[in-house]
């Protein structure tokens, strides 16, 4: 009945206590008491609060079907890479991909592609061939498995940001594995590139003088039956930013090599003009 600075988040908590789901009981409280501490500690003023307030109301403004604010003001926060930098330790195990972010541009239903297949729909940019395998940890090649992929193009744009310059799915494909496991497909290099900043995680950015940028990077998405999936990047070795990315996604592990490649003979044989980059990426999934 007295509520105070000191009796603030014993009550919130044993408000909580009648929740059936043990597991949500668990979050709100532990939620609650490092809310309340977090307040206590920086002492608001009722204009600060206000701000909060109406920044994340223009953060929920800002989310479409095709970009969320949320996924982006997690990223920013190092929230996105800390959740899954976790979940990677609980379940993947000693020897999978490491994973990285999802991004605020994956789109659920990537167009179907066949091995060898272009996701590049422009034909601008430097020529690029991604090949590699999905295998299990003890090496085993999966047949069958799903690669999903999404880049943006060597302007740094994603097709959901330029709807009426780019075709819809551009740099985007869903590609099952052949009996070895392996996946191939023709692109462009990517440019690294801004973060969108034109909503209010641009403007906290700006407000912390902190640069938007990304590397350049292809994502990846791999699943296979018995197997726990990975979301990952590949990074592009010579990239910029690669030291400091926006969303701190950048695992060692990850960064290729896009070797020059001058053969014509192999160029044709991929389907590709030479010169063009060659980058070899095998994913390695933990069993379930």
């Amino acid at each position: 009945m007295d509520f105070n600075e000191l009796s603030a988040t014993p009550a919130v908590v044993e408000s909580f206590a009648r929740t059936p789901d043990p597991r949500l009981r668990e979050i709100l409280g532990s939620l609650t008491r490092h809310l309340h501490d977090f307040v206590r500690d920086i002492e608001p003023t009722m204009e600060e609060w206000e701000a909060a307030i109406g920044f994340l109301t223009r953060t929920g403004h800002a989310s479409t079907d095709t970009r969320q604010e949320f996924i982006l003001l997690s990223d920013v926060l190092g929230v996105s890479m800390l959740v899954e930098t976790i979940n990677q330790r609980k379940s993947a195990g000693e020897g999978a991909t490491d994973s990285t972010v999802l991004g605020p541009f994956h789109m659920v239903d990537s167009p179907q592609r066949e091995f060898g297949d272009a996701i590049d729909l422009i034909g601008s940019g430097e020529p690029c061939v991604v090949t590699g395998r999905v295998v299990s940890v003890d090496g085993t090649p999966l047949p069958g498995a799903k690669v999903d992929v999404w880049q943006a193009d060597d302007q740094g744009f994603y097709d959901v940001q330029q709807p009426g310059e780019q075709p819809q799915g551009n740099g985007r494909g869903l590609f099952e594995t052949d009996g070895e496991g392996r996946f191939r497909f023709r692109t462009v290099v990517p440019a690294h590139y801004p973060i969108p900043t034109d909503g209010p995680v641009g403007g906290l950015l700006n407000a912390t003088d902190r640069h938007p940028y990304r590397p350049a990077h292809i994502h990846f998405i791999a699943a296979a039956e018995g197997h726990q999936p990975v979301t990952t990047h590949v990074f592009v070795q010579d990239s910029p930013y690669l030291e400091s990315d926006a969303v701190f996604a950048v695992k060692k592990s990850l960064v290729q090599e896009f070797t020059e490649v001058d053969d014509p003979e192999r160029a044709a044989g991929y389907g590709v003009a030479n010169p063009f980059r060659l980058a070899n990426f095998d994913i390695v999934l933990q069993r379930s």
